[in-house]
């Protein structure tokens, strides 16, 4: 067997193909064809500027030979290729997917093999990535599915992110509307896209008491005891979790979303809190700065202001008062206003309803049922994790790996 030195391999995630170790061919059968099967690439914790160096066995087990292999690799945004290798082709794909086609100039008998190395380099932001690698059964380019010709091997670097909650405080009139906007920021410096989950990075929004959310960003869902519980951009609702449609978040990146609030004519000065958690609430485990994890949006209600009396004010409030903004609480905001009321809250055992629990867990919370070394394509997996939870809002394929504590 020969192996043109020219035509290397995947230089960073790639080949630069050592020299073949060639088993002893077997008698080839009358039918049949090449079966080529790619050995599993071992797991790692990369830090941040580690060169991931390794090799993978190519070996023919089926009963007709191979003339050339194309060999691929594709690599999540968090890593590259160390350097370019001649005889490969390299290009950016889909979601900032890295890719490096190479093609092995050599034969590859029934019962023979080649050895060949893989590399690739973490990058500053590497966190949570995926590789790809190997070939088709016959030798050709790998389609996009997984068998035991082409792999995916996830694997978490040795880094961490930082995810932020930013609230706003806004000034509205008792009776009134209000948009008051709490945003999701990751200050890095790893990226987040779950590789191995739906426990996507999530924004989670306690309306305040006091006020109705009649107007809800279409990412965000009602939360119910421990998840999204019911369809995004419901109305009326106390809890709310908010996340990336694309399962993704990244260094420096940050998710706005406005609501939009009818405050009670009982309302006084009132907050909600938002915390910067997964759509779950389970604490990822890369987020190691708990301190900004927290904050609020808040509604400030003039004490002295007094509405002029309205005829619609006096059909509300039934009680004569003249539209003076003490109307029975509920009322002046419709059939909806008892349901941000902190009643309607009282799972969470405080009088605000707001996520006070410290939880803990890991970034890997929950399992999609198409991962892993034969699951979802890497320029599918997040696209994946988010359908599970944008479609009709059913999570029936998760398990836990960690769990809440007050």
């Amino acid at each position: 067997m020969r192996l043109r030195p020219s035509a290397a391999v995947l230089a960073a995630a790639v080949i630069a193909a050592a020299g073949p170790a060639v088993a002893a061919p077997v008698a080839q059968a009358e039918e049949g064809g090449p079966e080529l099967v790619v050995s599993a690439l071992p797991s790692a914790a990369p830090e941040p500027g580690e060169v991931y160096d390794k090799s993978v066995t190519l070996t023919n087990k089926g009963t007709a030979a191979v003339d050339g292999v194309t060999f691929r690799v594709r690599l999540t945004r968090g890593l590259d290729f160390p350097e370019q290798v001649k005889g490969c082709t390299y290009s950016t794909v889909k979601n900032q997917v890295r890719q490096a086609v190479c093609e092995l100039d050599t034969v590859v008998e029934p019962g023979a093999s080649v050895t060949t190395p893989v590399r690739f380099k973490a990058l500053d932001k590497a966190l949570m990535e995926a590789v790809e690698y190997g070939t088709s059964a016959t030798g050709d380019a790998p389609g996009e599915g997984f068998d035991d010709s082409y792999r995916r091997l996830t694997l978490t670097a040795d880094n961490t992110a930082d995810l932020v909650a930013v609230g706003e405080e806004m000034e509205a009139l008792a009776g009134g509307e209000q948009s008051v906007t709490a945003t999701l920021r990751n200050d890095g410096p790893g990226w987040v896209q779950n590789q191995e989950s739906d426990d996507l990075p999530g924004l989670l929004v306690q309306i305040p008491p006091g006020t109705v959310a009649v107007g809800v960003p279409k990412d965000c869902a009602p939360f119910g005891i421990d998840g999204p519980s019911g369809p995004q951009g419901t109305t009326g609702k106390p809890r709310y979790v908010c996340w990336p449609q694309d399962g993704t978040l990244d260094a420096g990146q940050s998710l706005a979303y406005t609501f939009t609030l009818k405050i009670k004519k009982s309302a006084q000065d009132t907050e909600g809190e938002i915390k910067a958690s997964s759509v779950y609430d389970i604490a990822p485990r890369y987020d190691t700065n708990r301190a900004n994890n927290t904050a609020v949006i808040g509604i400030d209600v003039p004490s002295d202001y007094e509405p002029e009396p309205s005829p619609s004010d006096g059909a509300d409030g039934g009680s004569g008062n003249g539209g003076n903004g003490n109307d029975p609480e509920g009322q002046a905001a419709g059939g909806t206003g008892a349901t941000a009321s902190p009643s309607a809250s009282a799972s969470t055992g405080t009088t605000t309803g707001g996520f006070t629990g410290t939880t803990t867990g890991s970034a890997t919370g929950g399992n999609l049922a198409t991962t892993g070394s034969d699951g979802t394509p890497l320029l599918a997996g997040a696209a994946a994790a988010a359908a599970v939870l944008g479609g009709g809002l059913v999570f029936a394929v998760r398990r836990r790996s960690a769990s809440k504590s007050a």
